[in-house]
C-alpha cells in the first residue's frame, strides 16, 4: 500500500498485498455491509468500465486496488491519478473485498455523498423520478440506470428506502450512480417538495384513472412510484397531481418496478410535452 501525494503514485512502488488482515483490504471488505458504508461514507465500485466511467464524472476513488498482473498496465496507471491510497493484490484478496469467485480486476472505493430532498432544485432539468420505500437494491441501481438514460435530472428516495450504495444497486446502475443525482427524505419531506413542485407530479397506481400514456407531462415533471406489493402510501398518491396505471394485458398481478420506471421515464420523454432534456 502506499500514500504519496496522489500525482506521485507510481505503479513501481506498489508492493504486493497477500493478507487478508491487511487494514485497508478489511475496510474495503467491510463496505459489502450498509452499516459500515455509513460508518466510512464510502461505498464500493467493481470494474474497470465503471472506475473510468466514474473517472469522466469528474469522480476520484478514495481507495483503488488493483490485482497486481495489472498495476502497471496504461489502463490501471490512468486510473491512480489523484486517488488517495492504491493497493496492488492477488485475485484472492479481491474475491475477499466483493465476494465473487471471478472478481473484477479493479476495485474501488468512492464517497458516498449524501443529497436530502429538501436541496432538490425542480429547475435543474425537466424530469424526475421518486420512488416510494423501495426495498430491492438491484431494482433500484436499475432504475438509475433508466433514469440516467431517459435524461431524467434526478432520483428522489422516500422513507425506507434500500440503500442506493449497496454493492447490487451499484452493479445495477453500471456506472449511472455517477451520473444521477440520488435525493434522500422521509414521506412528510417528499410532500412538502411535491406541494411546491412547479410542473406535473404524476403518481403510479392501478386503480390510477387515465393509462400513463394519455397524460399531460408538464415540466418539470416529477413521475412516482410505489412499491410492486402495496404501490404508494395514500399521503403520498394525495401529494401527486395526477394518478396514472400502466395497463396489465396478461395474467401477471404487476410489472416489475424497475420495467415499470422506465415505461413510465420514456412515456413522459416522449409526450412531447417535455423539453429534449439535460446534456
Amino acid at each position: 500500500m502506499i500514500k504519496p501525494p496522489p500525482s506521485q503514485i507510481k505503479p513501481s512502488q506498489l508492493s504486493i498485498i497477500t493478507s487478508l488482515t491487511n487494514s485497508t483490504v478489511k475496510q474495503l471488505t467491510s463496505l459489502r455491509l450498509e452499516k459500515f458504508r455509513h460508518e466510512h461514507e464510502l461505498f464500493l465500485v467493481e470494474g474497470v468500465r465503471m472506475v473510468r466511467d466514474a473517472q469522466r464524472a469528474g469522480r476520484v476513488p478514495k481507495i483503488l486496488a488493483v490485482h497486481h498482473d495489472q498495476s502497471h498496465q496504461p489502463e490501471a496507471v490512468s486510473l491512480m491519478k489523484g486517488c488517495e491510497t492504491v493497493i496492488s493484490v492477488t485475485e484472492e484478496i479481491l474475491t475477499k473485498i466483493t465476494s465473487k469467485e471471478n472478481p473484477q480486476l479493479v476495485v474501488a472505493a468512492y464517497e458516498i455523498k449524501r443529497q436530502p430532498l429538501s436541496s432538490i432544485n425542480p429547475q435543474a432539468g425537466d424530469l424526475f423520478i421518486a420512488l416510494d420505500r423501495v426495498r430491492d437494491p438491484g431494482n433500484l441501481g436499475s432504475v438509475i440506470r433508466s433514469a440516467d438514460a431517459a435524461g431524467a435530472a434526478g432520483v428522489v428516495l422516500i422513507g425506507a428506502s434500500c440503500d442506493p450504495y449497496a454493492p447490487e444497486a451499484i452493479r445495477a446502475s453500471t456506472g449511472s450512480i455517477f451520473h444521477v443525482p440520488v435525493f434522500e427524505g422521509t414521506e412528510a419531506d417528499f410532500i412538502a417538495v411535491a406541494r411546491k413542485w412547479p410542473g406535473s407530479v404524476v403518481g403510479t397506481a392501478a386503480a390510477g384513472r387515465v393509462e400513463y400514456r394519455n397524460v399531460k407531462y408538464e415540466a418539470p415533471s416529477l413521475i412516482v412510484m410505489g412499491t410492486e406489493q402495496s404501490g404508494m402510501s395514500a399521503a403520498i398518491e394525495r401529494a401527486c397531481t395526477t394518478v396514472v396505471r400502466i395497463p396489465i394485458h396478461g395474467r401477471a398481478e404487476s410489472l416489475n418496478l424497475a420495467a415499470a420506471a422506465a415505461l413510465m421515464l420514456y412515456g413522459a420523454r416522449e409526450s412531447g410535452e417535455l423539453t429534449k432534456g439535460i446534456s
